[in-house]
């Protein structure tokens, strides 16, 4: 399963789940709130964390800190789960990086 993540924007936070789109507000503690907006979106779709098989992260450009904490989230799975972040094994070749 595909997961994107869009947190460039400073009004909203976008995860989409093999296409299907979920958007909250986002707040001041968009870093704290992600991971756990992530997990309610995947066991509404009767998913976990590990059915995960790639990332693609919006790079940006964006919101500064928005596009820092997506693509952060997505680098720390991508990592710890094994799977490719923008088709990227970071694993191998480093981190994804922000684009402002």
């Amino acid at each position: 399963m595909k997961l994107h993540i869009d947190t460039s924007n400073s009004e909203r936070v976008i995860v989409q789940v093999d296409g299907r789109k979920f958007t909250t507000r986002a707040r001041k503690e968009k870093s704290q709130e992600l991971l756990s907006f992530i997990d309610k979106v995947l066991r509404q779709n009767r998913q976990g964390i590990k059915d995960v098989t790639e990332i693609r992260v919006n790079r940006g450009p964006g919101s500064f800190t928005g596009l820092r904490v997506g693509i952060s989230v997505a680098n720390s799975l991508g990592w710890t789960l094994g799977i490719l972040v923008n088709g990227k094994d970071i694993r191998k070749k480093g981190p994804v990086e922000p684009l402002y």
